[in-house]
C-alpha cells in the first residue's frame, strides 16, 4: 500500500492545488469525495490511522517524516502527521443552494482564518445549507482554514460572490428573511418570529457589518447577554445564533 520513504516531492505553492492537513480536515476530505484528490502525505502512524479511507479514495500515498512535513508547511502547523494536495472544490452559485435546513451563513468580510474556520465548522454541525462570503477580504479555503474547521469544510456548500450587497439582495429575490447580527441591534433575535429560509449574516472582525449589508437585511438583530460582556467573537456569535435559530424554526 504504501510508497517507500524518501524526500518528498511537494508541489508547488501557487499551482492551483489546494493543501490540506491535519487529521480530520484529512479524513473528511477522502471520506466525502467532494473534491479530487492528488496525493496524501503521512507519517507511517498516520498512513496507518487512516489506511481505510485511503484506500477508497484511491490517491497515491507517500510515506514522509513530520519534519518533511513541518518543512512544507511550516514549523507551527498542527499537521498531526498527514497533509493532502487535492484540487479546489467545485464553485457554486447562490442559484445552485440546496435547501434543507432552510438556513445560510453570510459572512461580511470576516478575515480571520481561524474564526472562518470555527464557522464552518459551527455551519456543519447544525446543517447548514450554504456558506456565502465573498472573492475578496476573506481567507483561502485551505490550510489554516480547513484544519480550524475540522471537517466541516467538506459539509458545507461555499457560495463566494463578488458584490455582497447584490448577493443579499437576491437572496431577498428568493424568498429568505435576512437577519443580520449586531450587537448594537434594538431587536433580540429571540424575539424575531422566524420562518424558512433564513439567511444569518455576519459582520467581520471589530468593524461589524458594513452599511450596504445592513441596508439589505430586513432585521438587525442582537444576542441577549445576561452578563457584563455584550459582544462576542464572531466565530462564538455564529454558533449562539444558530441555536437560537435552530430553537425558532423548531418551534
Amino acid at each position: 500500500m504504501y510508497a517507500p520513504l524518501h524526500a518528498p516531492k511537494f508541489r508547488q505553492a501557487g499551482s492551483g492545488t489546494v493543501v490540506l492537513y491535519g487529521f480530520h480536515a484529512v479524513r473528511e476530505a477522502l471520506r466525502v469525495q467532494r473534491r479530487k484528490i492528488l496525493d496524501v502525505y503521512a507519517t507511517e502512524a498516520a498512513a496507518h490511522r487512516l489506511e481505510d479511507e485511503i484506500a477508497r479514495a484511491g490517491p497515491s500515498l507517500h510515506l514522509v517524516t513530520a519534519e518533511d512535513l513541518a518543512r512544507r508547511l511550516g514549523a507551527g502547523a498542527v499537521h498531526q502527521g498527514v497533509m493532502l494536495e487535492a484540487q479546489p472544490l467545485e464553485p457554486l452559485d447562490l442559484s445552485s443552494i440546496v435547501s434543507q435546513s432552510g438556513v445560510v451563513l453570510v459572512l461580511d468580510q470576516i478575515t480571520d482564518p481561524h474564526n472562518a474556520g470555527a464557522i464552518l465548522r459551527t455551519a456543519a454541525a447544525f446543517g447548514v445549507d450554504a456558506l456565502v462570503m465573498t472573492e475578496r477580504h476573506a481567507p483561502e479555503l485551505t490550510g489554516v482554514v480547513a484544519k480550524a474547521a475540522s471537517g466541516g469544510l467538506e459539509h458545507v456548500a461555499i457560495v463566494r460572490v463578488v458584490n455582497l450587497a447584490r448577493a443579499l439582495e437576491q437572496l431577498g429575490d428568493m424568498g429568505y428573511l435576512r437577519l443580520g447580527l449586531d450587537s448594537d441591534a434594538q431587536t433580540s433575535l429571540a424575539e424575531v418570529p422566524l420562518r424558512r429560509p433564513v439567511a444569518l449574516v455576519l459582520g467581520g472582525e471589530g468593524k461589524g457589518l458594513r452599511r450596504l449589508s445592513r441596508e439589505n437585511c430586513d432585521v438587525l438583530v442582537r444576542l441577549e447577554m445576561p452578563g457584563a460582556i455584550k459582544s462576542l467573537n464572531v466565530s462564538n456569535a455564529c454558533a449562539v445564533a444558530l441555536t437560537l435559530v435552530h430553537v425558532g424554526l423548531a418551534g
